[in-house]
Parts: C-alpha cells; sequence; structure tokens
C-alpha cells in the first residue's frame, strides 16, 4: 500500500457549478482505504467535482484548517476518530458547521445510519456505490444547501 499525502487535490475536467457556470465544487473524501479514496475520488472528478484527500480524521481536520470545501464524505470505520465522531466534529466547528456531510459506509445498519444522522450527517449511503449514483447525490446535497 502506497502512503497517501495527507491531503491532495485532483483538478476535475469539466466544470460544474450550481448553475451550470463555470465554478468547481471541492468535495474532501475521508477514508483511510486507499483503493476506496482513489475509486471515489474519481468518480467525483468524472462527475466535475476538485477533489480533496484525506486518509484519516487528523488529515481531514488538517485540511479544514486550511480551506472549506463544498462537501465533505466520510467513511465510517477508520482508525483513530471515526467517521461518525468526526462529523460531531466537523458540526462543532465554527467554520464547518453548515458543510453538508455526507457518510458512505460499509456499516449500513440501522444502528449506524442513526448514529450518522444524529452527528449531524446530511446524508448516509451504503458502500459499495455506482458512479452516478454518488455523482446525483452530491449533486443533490449540493443544491439543496445552494437553493
Amino acid at each position: 500500500m502506497n502512503p497517501i499525502s495527507e491531503a491532495h487535490t485532483i483538478d476535475a475536467t469539466r466544470d460544474f457549478g450550481s448553475h451550470g457556470g463555470m465554478m468547481k465544487k471541492n468535495v474532501l473524501v475521508v477514508d483511510d482505504e486507499i483503493g476506496a479514496l482513489t475509486l471515489i475520488g474519481i468518480m467525483l472528478e468524472r462527475g466535475g467535482f476538485n477533489v480533496l484527500k484525506a486518509k484519516d480524521a487528523k488529515a481531514a481536520l488538517a485540511t479544514l484548517d486550511q480551506t472549506i470545501p463544498d462537501l465533505i464524505i466520510l467513511d465510517v470505520m477508520m482508525p483513530g476518530m471515526d467517521g461518525i465522531e468526526l462529523c460531531g466534529v466537523i458540526r462543532d466547528r465554527e467554520e464547518t458547521r453548515e458543510v453538508p456531510v455526507l457518510i458512505l459506509s460499509a456499516r449500513g445498519d440501522a444502528e449506524s445510519v442513526m448514529r450518522g444522522m444524529e452527528a449531524g450527517a446530511n446524508d448516509y449511503l451504503p458502500k459499495p456505490i455506482l458512479h452516478h449514483d454518488l455523482v446525483a447525490k452530491v449533486r443533490s446535497i449540493l443544491s439543496q444547501v445552494n437553493a
């Protein structure tokens, strides 16, 4: 396994804005599984988003100290602070309180979903997820926020 930098940006190949404009939305993806992190990044990149990546909660918080994304995608099962705990921290921080959070996790049981939503997630989707479903969900959440 290759280590991943704490934050890595991929430029999307096409633009996406709330009204089809030229502004690309930034999405922070947090997942300790490098394969999943890469795949989700590619899906979002192809959907027209700039992708910021973090391999764990510590790296995500360091990224959030530097830049505030338009949306954050969290995995639940990570070493150290898990995605649900990280969602709570994101909601407690003044500068990230209003940033939409999507939890994307292999844990799709009712208790995990409830914990994620109670921590402040805007939505919770099970893995694996298809490219078009992920991009559609991200666009839907962003359009609700920007409405």
